[in-house]
């Protein structure tokens, strides 16, 4: 894990604010200066997010695995992901992408066994939230410069569903059922 010296001068915004809810806007690419440096800053965020030291010095920020713009004040399509995945073949998943969407998605749904967590989202919400569990993704990687497509299973799956409804003003909350948030979908996969 790479330490990085300088406080990142990101600030999260809370699910209190109504910005949150709305949808953001498109990113012209190829990236302009201004939101590379944005999507590069937010990628340091996640990373030192992670860094135990950086986290012991700076105990407000939490640790988190993706994020998007509009939680740290722009409402545009852009969101970053950064996690170790244990599998020898794919150590890491690192991405930085800009106007994501999701082009197919199956049937099959999961959730997190645990529930989901959100840096934008101070309390706990109980309950399970369902994912499609395969989705195509097509977006504008910011660090080779081109568009690209993402196949992702389960975990993967269900961490770029979150961070691209933020995109659309939608938290993980917003999924669990209101009047049995623990409800069984026949054939989901617990992960």
């Amino acid at each position: 894990m790479k330490c990085y010296n300088s406080h990142v001068m990101l600030k999260i915004v809370k699910d209190s604010e109504p910005s949150l809810r709305k949808r953001s806007e498109p990113v012209p690419v190829p990236l302009s200066a201004e939101n590379q440096a944005l999507i590069d800053e937010m990628m340091k965020y996640l990373l030192l997010s992670q860094d135990p030291e950086y986290v012991k010095k700076h105990p407000s920020v939490r640790e988190g695995v993706g994020l998007a713009a509009p939680q740290v004040g722009h409402n545009i399509r852009m969101i970053v992901i950064a996690y170790d995945t244990g599998d020898e073949t794919n150590p890491q998943i690192r991405y930085q992408l800009v106007n994501p969407r999701i082009i197919r998605s199956s049937i099959k749904k999961c959730f997190l066994s645990g529930g989901e967590g959100c840096l934008s989202v101070d309390e706990n919400h109980k309950g399970r939230v369902y994912r499609d569990f395969k989705i195509v993704v097509q977006a504008y990687d910011a660090n080779a410069k081109r568009e690209i497509e993402i196949t992702a299973r389960g975990y993967d799956a269900i961490v770029l569903q979150h961070e691209i409804d933020h995109l659309n003003g939608i938290l993980f909350y917003d999924h669990i059922d209101k009047i049995d948030p623990f409800k069984n979908i026949p054939g989901s996969v617990e992960i």
